[in-house]
């Protein structure tokens, strides 16, 4: 890697400066969005034994939040959405699931991007438009043999 410069730690002490700098402005990773890694208070980072029973904690409920999710994927209920609510959970703690929640939150903007795109409207549209008028010939096919009666009260065939 070429930075410019012989020095070899001079990239690291850029980073350090750029870090201190954000703390002087009273910035975190977590506002700049570059911090990865717990953001457990302070006081429980410092103890070990505490620091590991409050990571159980929060895998824990965000384990229950992810099944109560994934119960409500058949059910009527918000699954997907309480199954990224855990995963959050989970990204206040684990770096996996920060990489994970960072992944899943650029590919639903690109789809919405995609989305917003006036020849993905347009394709989209007429697309509908195909199926309703698909459905609607059927529907009129049925109505013209059976009537408005229903399949289930059908008796002579």
């Amino acid at each position: 890697m070429n930075t410019g410069s012989d020095e070899p730690g001079e990239v690291i002490v850029a980073a350090d400066k750029a870090r201190a700098d954000r703390q002087e402005s009273g910035q975190t990773g977590r506002e700049t969005g570059g911090g990865l890694g717990s953001r457990a208070p302070e006081f429980i980072k410092a103890r070990r034994l505490l620091h590991l029973s409050w990571q159980v904690g929060v895998f824990v409920v965000g384990l229950a939040v992810v099944g109560a999710g994934i119960v409500m994927l058949p059910l009527p209920g918000p699954g997907w959405v309480v199954i990224f609510g855990g995963m959050a959970i989970w990204a206040t703690e684990f770096v996996w699931a920060q990489l994970v929640l960072r992944w899943t939150k650029r590919k639903v903007t690109e789809v919405a991007q995609r989305a917003l795109d006036p020849k993905v409207r347009r394709r989209n549209i007429t697309l509908t438009v195909v199926g309703l008028a698909i459905v609607a010939v059927l529907v009129g096919i049925y109505m013209w043999k059976f009537g408005l009666v229903m399949p289930w009260k059908i008796k002579n065939q």
